[in-house]
Protein backbone atom coordinates (compact mmCIF):
# COMPACT_ATOMS: atom_id res chain seq x y z
CA UNK A 1 0.00 0.00 0.00
CA UNK A 2 1.40 3.07 -1.16
CA UNK A 3 0.52 7.12 -0.57
CA UNK A 4 -0.27 7.61 -3.88
CA UNK A 5 -2.38 4.75 -3.79
CA UNK A 6 -4.54 6.45 -0.74
CA UNK A 7 -3.67 9.68 -1.80
CA UNK A 8 -6.06 8.23 -5.28
CA UNK A 9 -8.59 6.54 -3.35
CA UNK A 10 -9.60 9.76 -0.92
CA UNK A 11 -9.96 11.82 -4.59
CA UNK A 12 -12.36 9.28 -6.11
CA UNK A 13 -14.01 8.82 -2.56
CA UNK A 14 -14.30 12.74 -2.43
CA UNK A 15 -15.18 13.39 -6.04
CA UNK A 16 -17.51 10.50 -6.71
CA UNK A 17 -15.76 10.17 -9.91
CA UNK A 18 -13.28 8.22 -11.80
CA UNK A 19 -12.88 11.25 -13.78
CA UNK A 20 -13.29 14.48 -11.84
CA UNK A 21 -10.97 12.73 -9.63
CA UNK A 22 -8.06 12.43 -11.93
CA UNK A 23 -9.17 16.37 -12.76
CA UNK A 24 -8.56 17.19 -9.60
CA UNK A 25 -4.94 14.99 -9.34
CA UNK A 26 -3.68 16.35 -12.30
CA UNK A 27 -3.33 13.16 -13.73
CA UNK A 28 -4.61 10.78 -16.30
CA UNK A 29 -7.75 8.72 -15.52
CA UNK A 30 -6.60 5.46 -16.66
CA UNK A 31 -3.43 6.15 -13.77
CA UNK A 32 -6.23 6.71 -10.94
CA UNK A 33 -7.86 3.18 -12.49
CA UNK A 34 -4.90 1.43 -12.10
CA UNK A 35 -3.68 2.59 -8.41
CA UNK A 36 -7.30 1.99 -7.30
CA UNK A 37 -7.52 -1.64 -9.11
CA UNK A 38 -3.96 -2.17 -7.92
CA UNK A 39 -5.27 -0.80 -3.82
CA UNK A 40 -8.16 -3.30 -4.17
CA UNK A 41 -5.94 -5.93 -5.06
CA UNK A 42 -3.89 -5.55 -2.27
CA UNK A 43 -6.17 -5.31 0.30
CA UNK A 44 -8.51 -8.12 -1.43
CA UNK A 45 -11.75 -6.20 -1.53
CA UNK A 46 -13.46 -4.12 -3.98
CA UNK A 47 -13.64 -0.15 -2.85
CA UNK A 48 -16.43 1.02 -4.85
CA UNK A 49 -19.56 0.22 -6.75
CA UNK A 50 -19.41 1.55 -10.33
CA UNK A 51 -21.93 2.57 -12.55
CA UNK A 52 -22.21 4.59 -15.77
CA UNK A 53 -24.63 6.43 -13.57
CA UNK A 54 -22.15 7.22 -10.29
CA UNK A 55 -19.28 5.76 -8.13
CA UNK A 56 -20.04 4.74 -4.82
CA UNK A 57 -17.82 3.50 -1.65
CA UNK A 58 -18.49 0.46 -0.89
CA UNK A 59 -18.99 -1.16 3.22
CA UNK A 60 -15.00 -1.74 3.18
CA UNK A 61 -14.43 1.18 0.97
CA UNK A 62 -16.27 3.56 3.60
CA UNK A 63 -14.37 1.62 6.89
CA UNK A 64 -10.85 2.71 4.78
CA UNK A 65 -11.86 6.38 4.36
CA UNK A 66 -11.10 7.59 7.51
CA UNK A 67 -7.91 5.61 8.09
CA UNK A 68 -6.57 6.51 4.43
CA UNK A 69 -7.55 10.35 5.32
CA UNK A 70 -5.26 9.14 9.04
CA UNK A 71 -2.21 7.80 7.20
CA UNK A 72 -2.10 11.14 4.80
CA UNK A 73 -2.55 13.47 7.42
CA UNK A 74 0.35 12.02 9.30
CA UNK A 75 2.52 11.88 6.22
CA UNK A 76 1.60 16.11 6.45
CA UNK A 77 2.27 16.01 9.35
CA UNK A 78 5.69 14.73 8.64
CA UNK A 79 6.45 17.22 5.89
CA UNK A 80 5.54 20.12 7.98
CA UNK A 81 7.53 19.48 10.91
CA UNK A 82 10.64 19.21 8.53
CA UNK A 83 9.01 22.26 6.53
CA UNK A 84 8.66 24.63 9.90
CA UNK A 85 12.66 23.92 10.83
CA UNK A 86 13.27 25.10 6.99
CA UNK A 87 11.54 26.64 4.31
CA UNK A 88 8.62 27.70 6.39
CA UNK A 89 4.55 26.24 6.20
CA UNK A 90 4.28 24.61 2.96
CA UNK A 91 1.35 22.67 1.17
CA UNK A 92 -2.13 23.37 0.88
CA UNK A 93 -5.48 24.03 2.67
CA UNK A 94 -8.70 23.77 2.10
CA UNK A 95 -11.91 26.02 3.51
CA UNK A 96 -15.29 25.55 3.49
CA UNK A 97 -18.02 28.45 4.88
CA UNK A 98 -21.17 29.17 4.25
CA UNK A 99 -22.14 31.41 0.80
CA UNK A 100 -23.29 34.95 1.88
CA UNK A 101 -21.44 34.72 5.34
CA UNK A 102 -21.07 38.86 5.95
CA UNK A 103 -19.06 37.89 9.40
CA UNK A 104 -15.90 37.13 7.70
CA UNK A 105 -13.76 38.92 5.15
CA UNK A 106 -13.12 36.38 3.53
CA UNK A 107 -11.16 37.91 0.18
CA UNK A 108 -8.76 39.79 3.07
CA UNK A 109 -8.28 36.71 4.39
CA UNK A 110 -7.37 35.02 1.14
CA UNK A 111 -4.54 37.59 0.69
CA UNK A 112 -3.59 38.24 4.06
CA UNK A 113 -2.86 34.60 4.07
CA UNK A 114 -1.54 34.49 0.30
CA UNK A 115 1.27 37.04 0.97
CA UNK A 116 2.52 35.76 4.62
CA UNK A 117 2.31 32.07 3.47
CA UNK A 118 3.04 31.93 -0.09
CA UNK A 119 4.04 28.41 -0.76
CA UNK A 120 0.73 26.94 0.57
CA UNK A 121 -2.23 26.94 -2.06
CA UNK A 122 -5.21 28.01 -0.06
CA UNK A 123 -8.82 26.83 -1.66
CA UNK A 124 -12.13 27.94 -0.96
CA UNK A 125 -15.52 25.51 -0.91
CA UNK A 126 -18.71 27.97 -0.62
CA UNK A 127 -21.35 26.08 0.51
CA UNK A 128 -24.96 26.60 -0.98
CA UNK A 129 -26.63 24.89 1.40
CA UNK A 130 -26.26 24.77 5.41
CA UNK A 131 -23.67 24.25 7.91
CA UNK A 132 -24.32 20.40 8.20
CA UNK A 133 -22.64 20.12 4.72
CA UNK A 134 -19.71 21.96 5.53
CA UNK A 135 -19.72 19.12 8.64
CA UNK A 136 -19.85 16.71 6.40
CA UNK A 137 -17.25 17.86 3.54
CA UNK A 138 -15.04 18.41 6.70
CA UNK A 139 -15.49 14.42 8.05
CA UNK A 140 -15.01 13.06 4.39
CA UNK A 141 -11.83 15.07 4.20
CA UNK A 142 -13.02 17.11 1.42
CA UNK A 143 -11.98 20.58 3.27
CA UNK A 144 -9.67 21.05 6.19
CA UNK A 145 -11.63 23.48 8.25
CA UNK A 146 -14.74 25.09 8.21
CA UNK A 147 -16.29 28.47 9.08
CA UNK A 148 -19.97 27.06 10.19
CA UNK A 149 -23.13 27.95 12.18
CA UNK A 150 -23.76 26.10 15.34
CA UNK A 151 -26.42 25.81 17.24
CA UNK A 152 -25.68 24.71 20.73
CA UNK A 153 -22.02 22.94 20.85
CA UNK A 154 -20.17 20.87 18.32
CA UNK A 155 -20.56 17.05 17.85
CA UNK A 156 -18.14 14.86 19.02
CA UNK A 157 -16.26 14.18 15.48
CA UNK A 158 -15.51 18.14 14.89
CA UNK A 159 -14.19 20.17 17.16
CA UNK A 160 -13.21 24.17 17.21
CA UNK A 161 -13.73 27.44 18.93
CA UNK A 162 -16.22 30.15 18.87
CA UNK A 163 -15.13 33.04 16.86
CA UNK A 164 -18.68 34.99 17.35
CA UNK A 165 -22.16 35.07 19.06
CA UNK A 166 -24.69 36.21 16.39
CA UNK A 167 -28.32 37.17 17.22
CA UNK A 168 -31.40 36.64 15.47
CA UNK A 169 -33.71 39.26 14.52
CA UNK A 170 -37.15 39.43 12.95
CA UNK A 171 -37.38 41.40 9.63
CA UNK A 172 -40.41 42.42 8.33
CA UNK A 173 -41.21 44.58 4.88
CA UNK A 174 -41.47 48.13 5.14
CA UNK A 175 -45.63 48.90 5.11
CA UNK A 176 -45.93 45.54 7.34
CA UNK A 177 -48.50 45.77 10.34
CA UNK A 178 -45.21 45.18 12.75
CA UNK A 179 -43.53 47.86 11.14
CA UNK A 180 -42.16 50.52 13.97
CA UNK A 181 -42.09 48.52 16.59
CA UNK A 182 -39.08 48.03 18.40
CA UNK A 183 -40.22 43.94 19.71
CA UNK A 184 -42.24 41.58 19.50
CA UNK A 185 -43.24 38.31 21.22
CA UNK A 186 -43.85 35.30 19.05
CA UNK A 187 -47.22 34.52 19.37
CA UNK A 188 -47.46 38.08 17.24
CA UNK A 189 -46.32 35.83 14.32
CA UNK A 190 -48.34 32.89 14.55
CA UNK A 191 -50.08 34.03 11.61
CA UNK A 192 -47.37 35.05 9.28
CA UNK A 193 -45.46 33.38 6.40
CA UNK A 194 -41.94 32.88 6.51
CA UNK A 195 -38.70 33.08 4.36
CA UNK A 196 -36.89 30.68 6.19
CA UNK A 197 -33.39 28.16 5.26
CA UNK A 198 -33.13 24.59 4.76
CA UNK A 199 -32.83 21.82 7.64
CA UNK A 200 -29.56 21.83 9.15
CA UNK A 201 -29.29 25.78 9.31
CA UNK A 202 -27.96 26.72 11.88
CA UNK A 203 -30.39 29.69 11.91
CA UNK A 204 -33.37 27.90 11.18
CA UNK A 205 -32.62 25.03 14.30
CA UNK A 206 -33.05 28.31 16.07
CA UNK A 207 -36.10 29.40 15.12
CA UNK A 208 -37.56 25.74 14.97
CA UNK A 209 -36.74 25.79 18.51
CA UNK A 210 -38.18 28.81 19.74
CA UNK A 211 -41.37 28.01 17.77
CA UNK A 212 -41.94 24.75 18.76
CA UNK A 213 -41.27 25.71 22.24
CA UNK A 214 -44.13 28.26 22.06
CA UNK A 215 -46.37 24.93 20.27
CA UNK A 216 -46.55 26.88 17.43
CA UNK A 217 -46.31 25.54 13.92
CA UNK A 218 -44.68 28.01 11.32
CA UNK A 219 -45.89 28.49 7.51
CA UNK A 220 -43.06 28.55 5.75
CA UNK A 221 -43.36 30.33 1.89
CA UNK A 222 -40.11 30.24 0.64
CA UNK A 223 -36.39 28.48 1.67
CA UNK A 224 -33.36 29.99 0.48
CA UNK A 225 -30.08 28.77 0.77
CA UNK A 226 -27.57 31.59 1.41
CA UNK A 227 -28.13 34.13 4.56
CA UNK A 228 -27.93 36.87 2.28
CA UNK A 229 -30.57 35.65 0.00
CA UNK A 230 -33.63 36.47 2.16
CA UNK A 231 -33.98 40.28 2.41
CA UNK A 232 -35.27 40.29 -1.45
CA UNK A 233 -38.08 37.59 -0.46
CA UNK A 234 -38.86 39.67 2.52
CA UNK A 235 -38.84 43.02 0.71
CA UNK A 236 -41.05 42.03 -2.06
CA UNK A 237 -43.40 41.21 0.80
CA UNK A 238 -43.42 37.05 0.72
CA UNK A 239 -43.15 36.97 4.28
CA UNK A 240 -40.85 37.69 7.01
CA UNK A 241 -37.93 36.16 8.40
CA UNK A 242 -36.16 35.49 11.11
CA UNK A 243 -31.98 36.05 10.51
CA UNK A 244 -29.10 37.48 11.57
CA UNK A 245 -28.77 41.29 11.69
CA UNK A 246 -26.06 41.24 8.84
CA UNK A 247 -28.26 39.29 6.38
CA UNK A 248 -30.72 42.87 5.80
CA UNK A 249 -28.38 45.03 6.80
CA UNK A 250 -28.31 48.32 3.92
CA UNK A 251 -31.90 46.96 2.95
CA UNK A 252 -34.34 50.59 3.24
CA UNK A 253 -37.05 48.44 2.54
CA UNK A 254 -36.42 45.67 5.10
CA UNK A 255 -37.41 46.61 8.56
CA UNK A 256 -35.99 44.58 11.98
CA UNK A 257 -36.77 44.08 15.36
CA UNK A 258 -36.08 42.34 18.41
CA UNK A 259 -38.22 39.13 19.48
CA UNK A 260 -39.15 38.93 23.04
CA UNK A 261 -37.52 36.79 26.04
CA UNK A 262 -35.98 34.51 23.61
CA UNK A 263 -32.72 33.38 23.35
CA UNK A 264 -32.34 33.72 19.31
CA UNK A 265 -29.18 32.85 18.88
CA UNK A 266 -26.51 31.12 17.15
CA UNK A 267 -22.24 30.88 16.98
CA UNK A 268 -19.92 31.04 14.18
CA UNK A 269 -17.03 28.57 14.71
CA UNK A 270 -13.81 27.60 13.16
CA UNK A 271 -13.83 24.40 13.18
CA UNK A 272 -12.11 21.07 12.21
CA UNK A 273 -12.23 17.03 12.35
CA UNK A 274 -11.03 15.55 15.56
CA UNK A 275 -9.42 12.73 14.21
CA UNK A 276 -7.23 14.51 12.06
CA UNK A 277 -4.11 16.81 13.05
CA UNK A 278 -4.53 20.18 12.10
CA UNK A 279 -1.34 20.49 9.81
CA UNK A 280 1.02 23.32 9.44
CA UNK A 281 -1.42 25.28 6.62
CA UNK A 282 -4.28 25.33 8.96
CA UNK A 283 -3.02 26.18 12.02
CA UNK A 284 -1.63 29.30 9.80
CA UNK A 285 -5.27 29.92 8.26
CA UNK A 286 -6.40 29.84 12.00
CA UNK A 287 -4.13 32.34 13.06
CA UNK A 288 -5.43 34.76 10.73
CA UNK A 289 -9.08 34.61 10.96
CA UNK A 290 -9.96 36.92 14.01
CA UNK A 291 -8.22 39.59 11.94
CA UNK A 292 -10.99 39.28 9.24
CA UNK A 293 -13.80 39.24 11.41
CA UNK A 294 -16.42 41.63 11.31
CA UNK A 295 -16.86 44.12 14.43
CA UNK A 296 -19.98 42.45 15.96
CA UNK A 297 -20.86 45.60 17.02
CA UNK A 298 -21.32 46.91 13.53
CA UNK A 299 -21.95 43.36 11.58
CA UNK A 300 -24.61 42.32 14.14
CA UNK A 301 -26.49 45.91 14.78
CA UNK A 302 -30.41 45.32 14.01
CA UNK A 303 -31.92 47.89 11.98
CA UNK A 304 -34.68 50.34 13.24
Amino acid sequence: MELRQLNYFVAVANEKSFTLAAKRLHVVQSAVSAAIASLERDLRVTLFERNAQRVMLTEAGSALLPEALAVLDAAQGARDAVDELGQGVRGSVRVGMLAGLGLVDLPGLAGDFRRRYPDVEMRVRVESGSSAGIAAALLSGEVDVGLLGVVDTLNRELEGRELVRVPQVLAVPAGHPLDGRRVVAVADLAEEEFVDFPAGHAARAVTDRVFAAARIERRIAVEVDALDAAAGFVRHGVGVAIVPPFAVQGDDAVRTMRIKDESMEWSLHLATPRRRKPTAAVRALAGLVDAHLSRPEEALQARR
